[in-house]
């Protein structure tokens, strides 16, 4: 009786294992798998896969599971049925009609996805409650839907997973998880590599095929539903089996094989969610390397120094302990700004402050998320492979930070975000190097006017920000406060009335123009505290508003802008040569006169050792800008080298046009630079696998 119910997850289950066991040989018998596999090698591997398998298809099979446990005739039954069917509708008209829901908070497609699921829910519902002699006929159509959406995805993984490991030789890593975050830029590269029709005909075709026959085997099953007791017996199961999974599957491994066989016996999705999870790209195994002696040596020596741990010496004194403010504002491309060219004027604020301030007009983001952004502001060193160290929870504490310096100076030491800092692991790094955290669990209600999913308006925050310098500022100790700002984020939500642009057109252009609004009263009522003219302030991007471009790391998207402002203490310039934003902290310290440890590879600015490069990075493509040339290393050791070329622009200052050429080269022009990208990253890598980055 039982085995007829579980006859869709049995059959299902079998043609994951088969098309499971036929990637495998695939593998196997792959040109790029050099190492030879006797038959009992072949066994071995085979085994291990199939045991991996039954257990992930358990974990997979969830959704099926929860799509079997809902079915029922019961539930359109008088008065319950209109009872359910009133509910979807609700739920329908409070996500479409309630003003600021949390789906309408989070912007972009959210909002028409769950509109479209729930009024698909509600259609189909009332349709099956109406027409109970169709009832069947419906079930069964949403059945084949069903299993057709699961025999898709396991045909789409394995045809994924051989795509992969024709390129990398392995299975999933980080760099399927970097393929989901840029999909523009993957689904293009797919695009014009592949003959794309021709092979999504043939996956639609199989799966179609495959669908019909599982189909046919177990529709059945939909005649003689399981009652109340045979659903609690057949649902206590499955919990048991999938928690078993959970604790089984990271267990499994082919311990004693070598990288192939471990790589072939392992499941991708496993994989995947590991690489998900541990955030990593092993840089000594997917990049190009050289002598890792010869390596550190030559970034050391890039920096005038010979050791990673050195003594910062100013040559003039005394030490000057200003308060400093460090703001890193959320998605700031340089071309919001007028300098750069912009003519919607969406950055008043910013321009004018820009010509009161130390500007850095060619200042290069080392990444294009805020993690990034964070993390070479605090740590000042070049960008790694995978997630960004602040994400990678066994790494990211007591490392050596701009905090550190400061609160070796006597400040207090203060991480200021107006959302909640758990999200990209922000809390856990920042509180893990001794910075006390400010966030929206701080705020009292009467604190908060405008709020969205990503937290209180930069109005609201900058008004906490004052209220803590204030309290910092009594207790006599110098402050310094890194603030995070949120409102330039999409859904672009802000309170009316505060500038121009409506907040309900919810654009890119409103976001950034309200950020400007917020600063400006931010320093409005900065100037009237007592402690206002003894306080420096940093003002910089922390990436820009897109990464997209027609190569892997286009120049235009990592221009960013940065300023140090403080009246009567730093002279307004513009500081116009090429810049890192790992370069900015340590530059600030110079102008502070700081003696210190350092373990920073940011440099001064200002000091006689400055060499002019950049660091710009995804999360697999490590970039090198020195010399107007581009050098870019990828997984698979690849290395590529671009010429770089201003373009014209006459409406421009070419000292401040951000667009560039950039022209790949046939063979790599400058070796020199080529050694001198590997040594930074992979340094840069080495170091902190071996904790020499902590403090």
């Amino acid at each position: 009786m039982y085995l007829q119910k579980i006859k869709p997850f049995l059959t299902l289950g079998i043609f994951y294992l088969i098309v499971s066991f036929l990637l495998r040989l695939v593998f196997v018998f792959h040109p790029i798998t050099t190492d030879h596999f006797s038959i009992g090698d072949i066994l071995k591997v085979a085994s291990i896969g199939l045991v991996n398998d039954i257990f992930v298809f358990t974990l997979a099979s969830s959704f099926l599971a929860l799509y079997f446990l809902f079915l029922s005739n019961g539930k359109y039954e008088n008065p319950l049925g209109k009872i359910i069917l009133g509910l979807f509708a609700l739920a329908f008209l409070y996500v479409w009609l309630t003003p600021n829901n949390i789906f309408k908070q989070y912007g972009g497609s959210v909002i028409e996805i769950v509109l479209i699921f729930l009024g698909l829910k509600t259609i189909l519902f009332a349709l099956m409650l109406f027409l109970p002699k169709n009832r069947l006929k419906i079930r069964n159509s949403l059945y084949f839907i069903t299993l057709f959406i699961y025999v898709l995805l396991i045909i789409f993984n394995a045809v994924s997973e051989y795509f992969f490991y024709n390129e990398f030789g392995v299975r999933y890593n980080f760099i399927a998880v970097d393929y989901l975050i840029y999909t523009n830029e993957v689904i293009g590269n797919i695009m014009e590599s592949y003959p794309i029709i021709p092979l999504f005909s043939i996956i639609f075709i199989i799966t179609a095929s495959a669908t019909w026959f599982i189909y046919k085997k177990t529709k059945d099953t939909l005649i003689d539903l399981p009652n109340f007791k045979q659903k609690i017996v057949l649902l206590f199961s499955f919990i048991i089996l999938a928690t078993i999974s959970i604790f089984v599957i990271p267990k499994i491994s082919y311990e004693k094989g070598n990288t192939f066989e471990k790589e072939i016996a392992a499941n991708g999705m496993v994989k995947f969610y590991e690489a998900f999870t541990n955030n990593t790209l092993d840089f000594f195994k997917f990049y190009p390397t050289i002598d890792e002696s010869l390596a550190e040596k030559n970034v050391l020596s890039a920096l005038g120094i010979n050791s990673l741990n050195r003594k910062v010496t100013s040559e003039i004194q005394p030490e000057v302990h200003k308060n400093v403010v460090l703001i890193s504002i959320e998605s700031l491309s340089a071309d919001f700004l007028k300098l750069y060219g912009n003519k919607d004027g969406i950055t008043p604020f910013l321009d004018s402050l820009s010509q009161q301030s130390l500007a850095f007009t060619n200042l290069y983001a080392t990444g294009n998320r805020t993690v990034r952004g964070l993390e070479a502001l605090t740590l000042c060193i070049p960008p790694t492979a995978g997630e960004s160290i602040i994400k990678r929870e066994n790494e990211n504490k007591n490392k050596f930070t701009t905090g550190s310096v400061f609160k070796s100076k006597g400040y207090t030491t203060k991480f200021l975000y107006g959302g909640y800092s758990y999200f990209d692991n922000m809390k856990d790094f920042f509180g893990g190097n001794g910075y006390q955290i400010v966030d929206r669990d701080n705020f009292k209600p009467e604190e908060i006017t405008f709020a969205n999913v990503w937290g209180v308006c930069d109005e609201d925050m900058a008004k906490k920000a004052i209220s803590e310098m204030n309290k910092d500022a009594k207790t006599g100790k110098p402050f310094f406060h890194h603030w995070m700002t949120v409102s330039n984020h999409r859904p672009y939500t802000y309170p009316e009335g505060k500038i121009d642009i409506s907040p309900t057109s919810k654009s890119r252009n409103g976001g950034v123009k309200y950020t400007d609004y917020a600063l400006k009263k931010f320093f409005e009522m900065a100037a009237k505290q007592d402690w206002y003219k003894n306080t420096v302030f940093v003002i910089v991007a922390d990436h820009c508003a897109s990464s997209a471009g027609k190569t892997e790391l286009p120049m235009d998207k990592y221009r960013i802008p940065g300023m140090i402002f403080a009246p009567d203490f730093i002279k307004p310039e513009k500081f116009r040569t090429v810049a890192s934003q790992i370069d900015l902290m340590p530059t600030l310290f110079g102008l502070l006169h700081f003696n210190y440890d350092s373990k920073f590879l940011g440099q001064d600015v200002f000091s006689k050792n400055y060499v002019p490069r950049a660091y710009i990075a995804t999360y697999q493509d490590l970039g090198f800008v020195k010399d107007n040339y581009l050098t870019v290393i990828s997984p698979t050791k690849k290395i590529k080298q671009y010429q770089l070329f201003q373009k014209e622009n006459k409406d421009q200052i070419q000292e401040y046009n951000i667009y560039y050429t950039e022209n790949l080269v046939s063979e790599i022009a400058r070796k020199d630079l080529e050694e001198q990208t590997i040594s930074s990253f992979q340094a840069t890598s080495y170091w902190l696998k071996e904790k020499k980055l902590n403090k």
